[in-house]
């Protein structure tokens, strides 16, 4: 059956690519199946190592070829210039060569005639295959070695740093055991993750990772959750709370009763997704694809016009000269530098991602984070924790402790989340007073006696309507204000907010600092709004906004050509993520519709990833351009050199090779990089 070749959604070819074939090798290693290629139909007996170890592809074996190559072009060099053997000339000289050339050589020839045979004419082994041949076929046996060995050596340099790229990624996120100890009743049993059901219960000692997503069934516990938020700080869950797959106990045998099967556990979908990402292509990789695919035949056809139209202008035309200067533009022109480094460059800002945190669903959004002029950002769950605080109590002829106590005990009376706010600040003082005769005022607030004393707890109409005096500055408060009075006196009040994220205003001024402009959109009162925005320096803040009221303030920021990233809970605000170029979901760990809804996932709660994702986004598409410059630059100079006879081969195989080794030590600097 004729191959036919495969591409995917964004026009990109998966097959007879010097990419796919390092892909090929990589996944072998890091994954059962490529992404890369169709789906595989694998049986237990089929010969696919499902333990990611494949031990045909140590790297001893990848290097064996050019190693044997090396040593054998390392010896003829020997005899040709430093101890001269009488015997190392004509067949004997030339075979010896060949067969330096056979180990590095073969596989580079098959992949150029699998490519053929399959209609994809133009490939980087067709470049190797015509230049190596072409030296040898004028004598020029060590450069024809050589350009095909450090080909080889550079090829195989790519597969290390590719796989290591996704080994990196899969492993980062992948950290589930392949056991867990099971109770029944008291009998304890070893099983496989994958093969524990649902509702079995999973006991946990300290330092070990939970494999199964699952509700704590003991009464509290600590975990480390870097796995899953890039965060080592300790995260203490209740009874009943959910834990996750990849959280490591840290203190006391915990229970945990298994709500989730093995593959579909949050850290399954999490590791489906970032690898998926991989394949989401940015459009300066797409670019540079498409530039590989023409660029490639121009370049072989200028080749043959360098070898052949000096023929029809010069007198004193050589075949052979004008032939070796073609077969150097032909080295030089392999465009290996750049369709492996910038796929790298971008595997490992996914990576950097991860490592701190952040799921980006594809390397085309790493290009748009670097983009964002515009943070436009949700208030509660964002900038705030979305959860009532006592942030100030001011007492005004009583002890605060008193006054936190009266509250406290009337407010147990009460469901509203204010009054729960009040009881949590109080830590069970209120606990030994006697509550009496409590009354709810709709609209006003609490009356009631504790230990005797009358309290009035309430909003400002309660002591008006009492015909109590208070501090005239209550009035001019934006937050929620709970006025006390005691025996029909004034007697202090609770101020009570949402209180701001730690890292929310290290988070804006980190903004600002790169010349981001920042936006804050809330359903909330207007005056509330603008409190925090003062708070955190926000340059503009909107409050008693509607969904659709939001929609229109992006769009019209939209019609100021600004590239705009939106920041909120992924879910209530669908339209504005869709709308703006970038939408980023806060703390969507816990959330199966966030980490679906946004292009960027924030999995935990802290403003500050907002910058760190940006960041990362500038900095990867930095050492892309970086490499496509530095690709350019040095082939462009090697080129015009080789077709006017000042460059050898071994020039040639600096600007090809070589180049590509650099471009690929710069794209995996990132991996290192600390944000």
């Amino acid at each position: 059956m004729k191959h036919q070749h495969k591409y995917d959604e964004s026009g990109k070819q998966l097959c007879c690519t010097l990419e796919e074939k390092i892909n090929r090798k990589t996944d072998k290693q890091t994954g059962c199946c490529s992404t890369h290629n169709e789906p595989e139909n694998h049986s237990d007996d089929d010969g696919h190592e499902h333990d990611h170890l494949d031990k045909d592809q140590t790297t001893l074996r990848m290097f064996l070829p050019a190693i044997i190559s090396f040593t054998l072009l390392l010896v003829a060099i020997g005899f040709d210039n430093y101890f001269p053997q009488t015997w190392f000339t004509a067949w004997v000289r030339i075979a010896w060569y060949a067969v330096a050339y056979l180990p590095v050589g073969i596989p580079v020839l098959k992949e150029a005639f699998e490519s053929i045979r399959k209609g994809e004419i133009f490939s980087e082994f067709l470049l190797m295959g015509i230049a190596t041949i072409g030296a040898f076929a004028i004598g020029e046996y060590p450069e024809g070695v050589a350009v095909m060995l450090f080909y080889a050596v550079g090829e195989v340099f790519q597969t290390l740093a590719v796989q290591r790229a996704k080994k990196n990624i899969k492993l980062l996120l992948d950290q589930r055991p392949d056991e867990a100890t099971v109770m029944n009743g008291e009998k304890a049993t070893v099983k496989k993750a994958s093969e524990i059901s649902i509702g079995e219960i999973i006991q946990l000692k300290p330092g070990e990772k939970l494999a199964l997503d699952g509700k704590l069934i003991s009464d509290t516990a600590s975990f480390n959750t870097s796995a899953l938020t890039g965060e080592s700080k300790p995260d203490t869950k209740q009874k009943d709370e959910t834990v996750l797959a990849g959280m490591i106990n840290l203190n006391t045998v915990v229970l945990v009763e298994v709500t989730t099967a093995y593959s579909d556990s949050k850290l399954s979908k999490i590791l489906e997704m970032v690898q998926e990402a991989t394949a989401k292509k940015a459009p300066t990789e797409l670019f540079i694809r498409k530039f590989a695919k023409i660029y490639t035949p121009i370049v072989v056809f200028l080749a043959i016009a360098i070898c052949v139209l000096p023929m029809l202008f010069l007198d004193n035309y050589v075949f052979r000269d004008w032939l070796y200067r073609a077969l150097i533009f032909l080295v030089i022109s392999c465009p290996c530098a750049l369709v492996i480094s910038i796929p790298l460059g971008y595997f490992g800002g996914i990576g950097a991602a991860s490592k701190n945190g952040i799921l980006v669903k594809g390397s085309n959004f790493l290009d748009i984070m670097a983009t964002i002029q515009v943070v436009v950002m949700d208030k509660t769950g964002t900038l705030t924790k979305g959860v009532f605080k006592v942030q100030k109590v001011i007492s005004v002829d009583i002890s605060e402790a008193d006054l936190v106590k009266f509250t406290a005990a009337l407010e147990t009376k009460s469901t509203h989340p204010v009054g729960t706010a009040i009881i949590e600040y109080a830590k069970g003082t209120e606990k030994n007073a006697t509550v009496t005769d409590v009354e709810e005022i709709a609209g006003h607030g609490l009356k009631g006696k504790v230990d005797g004393n009358e309290i009035l707890a309430g909003n400002v109409k309660l002591m008006k309507k009492f015909n109590i005096s208070y501090d005239a500055e209550i009035d001019n408060t934006p937050f929620t204000i709970i006025v006390i009075a005691i025996n029909q006196k004034y007697s202090g009040y609770f101020l009570i907010a949402d209180e701001i994220k730690e890292d929310a205003k290290q988070a804006i001024e980190s903004l600002h600092r790169i010349n981001v402009k920042t936006v804050m959109l809330s359903g909330d009162k207007q005056a509330v709004v603008d409190a925090v925005a003062k708070e955190l320096n926000i340059d503009q803040a909107f409050g008693d906004l509607l969904p659709e009221h939001k929609v229109q303030k992006v769009e019209a920021l939209k019609k100021e050509h600004l590239h705009i990233a939106f920041v909120g809970d992924g879910v209530n605000d669908a339209p504005v993520v869709a709308l703006a170029d970038a939408g980023i979901a806060m703390g969507g760990l816990g959330s199966d519709a966030t980490i679906e809804t946004a292009d960027i996932v924030i999995q935990n709660d802290q403003p500050y990833k907002i910058y760190t994702a940006i960041n990362i986004g500038k900095k990867t598409k930095q050492i892309v351009y970086q490499n496509i410059g530095l690709a350019f630059a040095v082939k462009a100079i090697v080129l015009v050199l080789g077709a006017g006879g000042l460059a050898t081969m071994w020039e040639a195989v600096f600007a090809d090779v070589g180049v590509a080794l650099l471009a690929i030590l710069n794209a995996v600097r990132i991996q290192r990089m600390k944000f």
